[in-house]
């Protein structure tokens, strides 16, 4: 998150490596476990919207919102590597997808 946006939600970034710490979002104190708990509901509500909604190409939401599956994928590895779990891309791709990303890709994506 941008820090004029975080200034804007009034919400603080918190540093890095600090094992327990309260963070202010909407001027309520928030435990670090608690946030995690709601990012990563967030994040499973995502992949569920993106796969009921697998019409929308990747092509689409990368000319519209500058991200697709593909890029969650990406990020997913990454955040696993950072926690060092070890994790290709193409397992990454099957969290985000639901299914291999070849099987995704020849029953759902289209020409465009």
């Amino acid at each position: 998150m941008s820090t004029s946006i975080a200034k804007q939600m009034n919400y603080s970034v918190p540093k890095a490596n600090s094992s327990f710490r309260l963070i202010q979002l909407m001027g309520k104190a928030m435990e670090d476990s608690t946030k995690t708990d709601i990012e990563a509901a967030v994040f499973r509500r995502l992949l569920a919207h993106l796969d009921e909604r697998k019409d929308v190409q990747n092509i689409d939401l990368m000319d519209l919102a500058g991200f697709c599956r593909n890029c969650l994928s990406k990020w997913y590895r990454e955040a696993a590597e950072q926690k060092d779990i070890d994790m290709d891309y193409e397992a990454a791709k099957q969290i985000v997808y639901g299914m291999p990303y070849d099987e995704w890709k020849d029953k759902y994506q289209t020409e465009r």
